[in-house]
């Protein structure tokens, strides 16, 4: 087989060189510094540095070892040893393809010259700090800006030979920066501040080479660029001439995988409506080449100039990017801010860092607009929303000052106020609608009063209550509870019941034999924004606990009617449970609860000696981890005369137990 020499020092050649190396073509690269082989360690390739001497030492070197096929994939502004790559290549004899870099395409706002040197004329009569990105071999053509060892920073490759050749022409401190690129937008940012530059110059290195990560930096940071455009050449880009080296060696046609360039998406907050993006969101989006988002939204901003997709469904986007690798640049558009209760959560979740470069721009949030309207501030408001998602808006208002929360139109606007006049809760609410539309106006009032008003399409909510209850809720005493016949679990017992729980703010719970439910208002006071399922058989118990659930405003209680467990069959899977009366069912309760979530964690109460031999029993053959097993005896006191008098209560044991 062909013996093949790369003329490497570019993504490309690299590419190829491991492409037709996997093959088992015998591959020698070529590259001008120690830098270059170093990428190209571990490849099993033979790497050679330095200069081969001109066209007649890469002629000498092409019949010396033997060579069958050469490759050009130098930088596209190394022009000289091109030619002699060329040259040589006649002498000797031997096919040579010449492999292209893809250009990005020229932007509007960038001022081209056909060189350096045109670079360097063109600053000499603009003031400004420049950041010369352009490489060390033509860095002295930069001497001829006035006070340019002042004027001008230079970036440059990272190795000795620029850096020494930087320093010879008295590029030092903070006017040399030595790195090896490509650079992400961030990286570019930073020089671009740190060195105070009004003018970067730059070649176009492609996508692969971060060429529009220069650009998209340089616009954020209100830098001027000018860019040396590439000489015009004749050549084949990669896929072609992979395709072309293949046929030359008499190999089948595979994919080599075109070296992409880093692919920059950003999630953009555009702020409540038209006229409401930031400055720095309205910048980058403007550099892109694809914006994504729901209707509203592509409607919201200026999108011309570039291709659009209506679509906010994370997997969706992350798809339709992965199947269209052109859009290099993408901006996907979401309501208000990217921060709060945003579709960016999902779309960070999808997006490969592998792939992409990602980053977010933040947008005005409904809410600091609402809070601005009201004269508030929002520091000290809890925040929800109820916008497609069910939210705990009595339970949160009661024991917060201000609750705020989105909505969507008319309808849950007034489903809020009949809610909080369902459970007599005395609060007033000021709702927002249409915020940065023709319709945006703020109305308050109470509950009542808001259900007689008419509103908009996009609404959200403030919620006043000037008397929260921040008490904590565990250890209700027993007579705040409407009784009547049904059995309750008393205070002392119910308030250990439930800490051994440890249930979280956001828990599921069964309360299974729930009674007159006190122990499952407690446990959704407690889980304010979770649910708790009570389940009971009995019918006059069971229209107690909605007694109790309007009472102490818990409208996250979902009252069951029912035996255990197949009252549970379609009741969501639970984070916990307390069983508090099994009538005989208790291992087929605890099997359902495991399987529904092997690590739901359970409290078991027993009251007699049978119930809690079954209770072991159970934890025995199911293999149940068990916490602790503790017994409560709890005396009360009677005032008799001048005396207190203590009463013991019927012992009961709690086992406290988790599947795993």
């Amino acid at each position: 087989m062909k013996k093949v020499l790369i003329f490497s020092g570019t993504t490309e050649g690299r590419a190829l060189a491991r492409h037709l190396s996997s093959k088992g073509v015998p591959v020698t690269v070529s590259v001008a510094t120690e830098y270059g082989a170093a990428v190209m360690e571990d490849d099993g390739v033979d790497v050679r540095v330095g200069s081969c001497g001109g066209a007649e030492g890469i002629a000498a070197l092409i019949r010396g070892e033997g060579f069958g096929l050469v490759v050009d994939a130098t930088h596209p502004y190394a022009r000289t040893i091109s030619e002699h790559i060329a040259e040589g290549c006649a002498s000797a004899g031997v096919p040579m393809i010449r492999l292209l870099r893809a250009g990005s395409g020229t932007p509007d706002d960038v001022t081209e010259v056909g060189s350096v040197a045109e670079a360097v004329e063109f600053l000499k009569s603009k003031d400004g700090v420049v950041l010369a990105s352009t490489g060390s071999k033509e860095l002295h053509l930069y001497a001829g800006i006035p006070d340019y060892r002042e004027r001008v920073v230079a970036r440059v490759l990272s190795t000795r030979e620029s850096i020494d050749k930087a320093m010879e022409l008295g590029f030092e401190g903070r006017n040399l920066i030595a790195a090896q690129g490509p650079f992400t937008e961030e990286e570019n940012l930073a020089a671009l501040r740190k060195s105070g530059a009004a003018w970067l110059v730059t070649k176009d290195s492609g996508d692969i080479g971060g060429f529009m990560e220069k650009v998209r930096a340089a616009r954020r940071a209100g830098v001027g660029i000018v860019l040396v455009r590439k000489p015009d050449e004749e050549g084949l880009p990669f896929d072609a001439a992979v395709r072309a080296a293949e046929d030359e060696l008499g190999l089948e046609h595979s994919d080599a995988g075109v070296p992409a360039g880093r692919r920059s998406v950003t999630l953009i907050g555009i702020g409540m409506g038209p006229g409401d993006l930031t400055q720095r969101a309205a910048a980058r989006l403007a550099g892109c080449d694809l914006a994504i988002g729901a209707k509203r939204m592509l409607e919201s901003v200026d999108t011309s100039g570039m291709d659009t997709l209506e679509e906010y469904r994370a997997d969706r986007i992350a798809e339709y990017l992965a199947e269209h690798p052109e859009y290099t640049d993408v901006a996907c558009l979401l309501s208000g801010d990217t921060g709060f209760y945003s579709g960016a959560k999902q779309l960070l979740a999808r997006l490969d860092r592998s792939v992409y470069d990602v980053e977010v721009e933040c947008g005005i949030s409904s809410m600091v607009y609402l809070a601005s309207k009201l004269g508030e501030t929002w520091q000290d408001a809890c925040l929800t929303s109820s916008h497609g998602r069910e939210a705990n808006i009595v339970g949160l208002a009661r024991t917060n000052a201000k609750v705020f929360t989105l909505l969507s139109g008319e309808d849950t606007v007034h489903a809020l106020c009949r809610l909080l006049l369902d459970y007599g809760m005395d609060v007033d609410v000021a709702v927002g609608q249409d915020f940065g539309y023709p319709g945006e106006r703020v109305v308050r009032g109470t509950p009542a009063e808001l259900l007689e008003q008419s509103f908009g399409s996009l609404c959200v909510a403030m919620i006043f209550n000037k008397n929260p209850d921040r008490r904590n809720p565990i250890g209700i005493p027993d007579e705040d509870f409407t009784r009547g016949d049904a059995p309750m679990t008393k205070s002392e017992v119910r308030a250990l019941s439930v800490a051994k729980l440890k249930l979280t703010d956001d828990a599921v719970v069964y309360d299974i034999g729930a009674g007159t439910g006190s122990v499952t208002i407690e446990m959704a006071l407690t889980a304010v924004n979770g649910m708790v399922y009570a389940i009971e058989k009995e019918t006059a118990a069971a229209d107690l606990i909605e007694v109790n659930k309007k009472s102490f405003k818990t409208p996250n209680v979902e009252v069951v009617r029912g035996l255990a467990p197949e009252a549970l069959r379609d009741l969501p899977p639970p984070t916990h449970a307390f069983i508090g009366g099994s009538s005989g069912n208790l291992r087929q309760i605890v099997e359902c609860l495991l399987s529904k979530n092997p690590d739901v964690r359970i409290a078991i109460n027993s009251v007699t000696i049978e119930t809690m031999a079954e209770t072991a029993q159970v934890i025995k053959d199911l293999g149940l981890v068990e916490e602790e097993i503790v017994s409560v005896s709890v005396a009360r006191s009677k005032k008799l005369g001048g005396y207190h008098l203590m009463f013991g209560q019927n012992p009961v044991y709690i086992a406290v137990v988790r599947g795993r």
